[in-house]
């Protein structure tokens, strides 16, 4: 799939902290960088903090940064919960309930003002977003080809094929995956990339290499789009 011509990605991951927002962030500047108009969103988010009266998320802000139009923070992150947790969990602390629809009517918003639009998933892609609401009916509803984002650790094969198998299961075609390097001590790196290119039915979009503080504007050069 050439994702330079998709208007809208819904980025997932093998795992919390394998590199979602990071890898949706450096996404939303490739597509800048093929002429597309392109903003980020985070639907659901946990763990924020009061700002000037309302409650933001670090990643949401990283997504917001990377995107051009810059959106309404509310339309960029409707639902945004205190709590760090999972964020069925975060919902029911904060005495709300997670539904599709201020969802999609968001994205909807951020659809009419650009080109493109990435959303970023919360966790790994078998993390529901309510009790009787998964990420795949989110992804359905939204028609969204899906990019894993692969974190590169010990573990990160298994995670990576069971992830691509649930992607498969739920009815979706994993339109790519990126290599985030979190590990930085990681033993036989490149070994490990060999064998996820031979068994994930999906291209390599780039790798995203360890740096303590990332550039996702100098680190888009690391993106294929072209699949």
């Amino acid at each position: 799939m050439d994702l330079r011509n998709v208007d809208r990605l819904y980025v997932t991951g093998t795992d919390t902290g394998a590199g979602k927002t990071l890898a949706s962030c450096t996404l939303l500047h490739a597509l800048r960088a093929v002429g597309r108009r392109a903003v980020g969103m985070k639907p659901v988010a946990s763990g924020c903090e009061r700002i000037e009266g309302t409650w933001r998320n670090e990643d949401a802000l990283a997504l917001q940064a990377a995107s051009d139009p810059r959106p309404a923070y509310a339309d960029l992150n409707p639902c945004a919960l205190p709590e760090p947790l999972a964020p069925e969990l975060a919902a029911r602390a904060a005495g709300v309930g997670i539904t599709l629809p201020p969802l999609l009517e968001a994205f909807g918003r951020l659809r009419a003002q650009a080109d493109v639009v990435v959303v970023e998933g919360v966790g790994g892609w078998a993390a529901p977003l309510a009790g009787d609401i998964d990420q795949a009916d989110l992804v359905r509803a939204l028609e969204a080809p899906v990019v894993l984002v692969v974190g590169m650790r010990l573990g990160c094969l298994n995670h990576a094929r069971l992830t691509a198998r649930a992607i498969a299961a739920d009815g979706f075609r994993l339109a790519g995956w990126i290599a985030s390097e979190v590990d930085p001590h990681m033993a036989c790196r490149e070994e490990n990339l060999a064998l996820l290119s031979a068994r994930l039915d999906a291209p390599c979009l780039g790798r995203l290499p360890y740096c303590l503080a990332p550039d996702p504007a100098r680190l888009a050069s690391n993106l294929s789009l072209a699949g």
